[in-house]
């Protein structure tokens, strides 16, 4: 039988390419959902949906719109705040299954700009939250991030840390959005996983991302933005490896914890953190580009280091990523390339 799933941020980095991996799957029929905000250019945006099928001349506000390329597919532009329009949506789909990727992205943009986060990532969150409870699906999973573990020293980080130190408000709406997950698993019954994302990065990433930035500026000649002297490190993700882990999650809800609830958290990310220069010479050697620094002060909101415990995911659902940095680079180089000619 046919599983309905709601794939919401499907113009994102990440929807876009959960959604690229479900529409291979006959058993499956993705309504892909996004506001496709200006946050940076809708122009990748867009292109992202040309590659799924769908033609920005016709996408129309809270209308499906069906993929030229799979028919399987429907993507539907709405904001996730707009709880009437969601709610409709909710009671005409009954979805089988919700990924729920949109939010307000961003730590350094959160400082500046943090209604935009409380709007998303708080309010958006609870309509989805609200969207399940009425109208029941199998398994909520949702992205958390890796931002949780704050200031935390601990490494690596494990799902049994406190994470009650945020360095940044998009951390704190991210442990927000799992402290809500647990009230409406524990008093609905609503089946959630947040999945606490480690460094993503590949083809059609964020244009605000270091590697996109990385890859501009060594690309053009440019220095490099090199924070805290280059003494950093992160557990980079390769994209692939994030989206087989989703959708392996998505087909496998919790059982009931300890508590009686339907509810828990998984780190997944690469388990491997690589120093930030090794990264960005990486990047330059894909590019057959010099690389030059410009060398700057810690910033605001950030972290040193990012260090993936991931092995209750592994227990759980096998999860093993397989892509190295090397092979990850030179995909992401080669799209970027390409892209951007």
């Amino acid at each position: 039988m046919e599983k309905k799933i709601l794939v919401t941020g499907a113009a994102g980095f990440i929807g876009f390419h959960v959604v690229k991996s479900l529409v291979a799957d006959q058993a499956y029929k993705i309504i892909g959902l996004d506001n496709i905000n200006d946050y940076y250019p809708m122009t990748l945006k867009f292109e992202r949906l040309k590659a799924l099928g769908i033609h920005p001349d016709f996408i129309r506000y809270g209308k499906a719109t069906k993929s030229k390329t799979f028919d399987r597919f429907e993507f539907i532009r709405m904001d996730i705040t707009d709880e009437k329009s969601l709610t409709n949506l909710f009671e005409e789909s009954g979805f089988d299954y919700v990924i729920h990727l949109a939010a307000q992205a961003g730590v350094r943009y959160s400082i500046d700009n943090p209604n935009a986060y409380i709007q998303s990532n708080i309010v958006g969150f609870n309509n989805i939250l609200e969207a399940c409870r009425e109208n029941p699906v199998k398994h909520l999973v949702y992205a958390s991030s890796s931002s949780v573990y704050g200031l935390n020293s601990e490494q690596p980080f494990s799902i049994h840390h406190k994470v009650d130190e945020p360095a940044s408000l998009y951390a704190a709406t991210k442990k927000s959005n799992e402290l809500m997950a647990h009230t409406y698993s524990h008093l609905f019954g609503v089946p959630t996983t947040g999945l606490r994302f480690f460094t993503v990065y590949g083809p059609w990433g964020r244009p605000d991302m270091a590697p996109m930035l990385f890859a501009k500026a060594i690309s053009n000649g440019e220095p490099i933005k090199v924070f805290n002297n280059g003494q950093m490190e992160r557990d980079f993700t390769y994209v692939d490896d994030i989206v087989t882990g989703v959708c392996r999650v998505m087909e496998n809800a919790p059982r009931e914890n300890h508590h009686g609830i339907p509810y828990r958290i998984f780190n997944i990310g690469n388990s491997k953190p690589v120093q930030l220069m090794d990264f960005i010479e990486v990047i330059g050697k894909a590019l057959g580009k010099e690389v030059k620094k410009n060398f700057l002060p810690m910033q605001e909101g950030d972290v040193v280091s990012t260090y993936a415990d991931t092995s209750e995911l592994k227990k759980e659902i096998g999860y093993q990523p397989k892509v190295s940095i090397e092979e990850g680079v030179s995909n992401f180089v080669d799209w970027y390339k390409k892209f951007y000619k």
